[in-house]
């Protein structure tokens, strides 16, 4: 039996994660000290598979007072603090309502409400009761932003074959934020993007929203872990940033030219790289081993699919090439500087045996 689109009525929630990579790391253990907080329970798989998904340092959270946009809407939020450095900022609205209120509110949501102002003004106020738990705070932050879209019930209970049927373009008019009707082939485009494990669940993911249609327990993996994939992204374009500035000066120096005493100026920069490029290894580690997924191939898949989408593997991409332009460039600078060095040896030698060879000729001791 068909559900009529002008009569279905979906309930659930919609999400706003704010996320920003505030410092280099996060001690939780002395910032469950300084704050009334909880951590992040394990999510209950929603299948019997023996694998879970288990965080290796599960995020602090802290509740935040409900957050009241212009248009009267009240949010419920919370905020999540990850060790390798990125507070996330969790907003959620109760909704109950049809497609095209859905779709209206997701346009308004993406285009139009400034929640990264509003963000920030929480995350600062907690990073100042916080601040002896965060190591080596940045003076600048980088900031992502991503609207989830959890329907929880929707009438008739239609499957997954049927709603992508009937409301596929609904579908990807809320993940791209869209009112008008689109395309065909932007259509299929957002739903290519789409996985699901039992008939009657969904998760549709886009760059900067998903759609979920699930129960509030078995949403709770892939909330997670879209979480996850854009702190990842945050991490990616932290390192991103802090590989080009190095770069940037290690030219700049290069540029000076490179002659004898040019080259003794290399080993201070050759070892400033060398001590970046371990940075970024270190925390490029700690933040993919932040979760572990332990035989569950079916939340392996969603997650990298989330991080494909959010634009993850882009940004290791540009992080890897721009390690291995570093390393060359250490090895460059250290060949520089010991070439400098063996010729300064050298002429040392030549030197002491000039100055040997005078005092021998004219017939003093040296």
């Amino acid at each position: 039996m068909s559900v009529d689109s002008t009569e279905t009525v979906l309930r659930g929630s919609v999400m706003v994660l704010l996320q920003f990579d505030v410092c280099e790391a996060i001690r939780l253990d002395r910032l469950q000290e300084l704050v009334s907080a909880r951590t992040v329970q394990q999510p209950n798989m929603k299948h019997p598979a023996p694998g879970y998904v288990r965080y290796q340092r599960p995020p602090v959270v802290v509740p935040l007072e409900p957050l009241v946009l212009e248009s009267g809407e009240t949010l419920h939020g919370e905020i999540k603090y990850y060790d390798y450095g990125v507070l996330s900022v969790v907003f959620e609205l109760a909704f109950a309502d049809g497609w095209s209120k859905l779709t209206a509110l997701a346009s308004r949501w993406v285009w139009d409400v400034d929640f990264a102002a509003q963000a920030t003004a929480i995350v600062r106020a907690s990073m100042q009761r916080a601040a002896s738990a965060l190591i080596k705070p940045y003076k600048e932050w980088l900031s992502e932003d991503y609207l989830i879209f959890h329907i929880r019930e929707i009438t008739g209970t239609p499957s997954v074959g049927e709603l992508i049927q009937q409301n596929g373009s609904r579908i990807a008019q809320v993940v791209r934020g869209d009112t008008a009707q689109l395309a065909e082939s932007e259509c299929n485009e957002v739903l290519q993007s789409r996985i699901s494990y039992y008939a009657n669940d969904l998760a549709v993911i886009g760059w900067n929203a998903a759609f979920l249609y699930d129960s509030t327990s078995g949403a709770e993996t892939a909330i997670q872990l879209l979480e996850y994939a854009n702190s990842q992204l945050l991490e990616f374009r932290h390192y991103d940033e802090m590989l080009t500035a190095e770069l940037e000066r290690v030219y700049t120096l290069l540029d000076k030219g490179t002659g004898i005493f040019a080259r003794w100026r290399l080993a201070r920069s050759a070892t400033r790289l060398h001590t970046v490029l371990l940075d970024v290894a270190e925390l490029t580690e700690h933040a993919d081993n932040a979760i572990k997924f332990l035989s569950d191939m079916f939340s392996a898949r969603l997650y990298k699919l989330a991080a494909l989408k959010v634009g993850v593997p882009d940004y290791k991409d540009l992080v890897t090439k721009k390690v291995t332009t570093a390393e060359e460039l250490y090895r460059f600078m250290v060949d520089q500087f010991n070439q400098s060095r063996a010729f300064f040896l050298e002429l040392t030698v030549v030197v002491i045996l000039v100055v040997e060879l005078i005092y021998l000729f004219k017939g003093k001791p040296f």
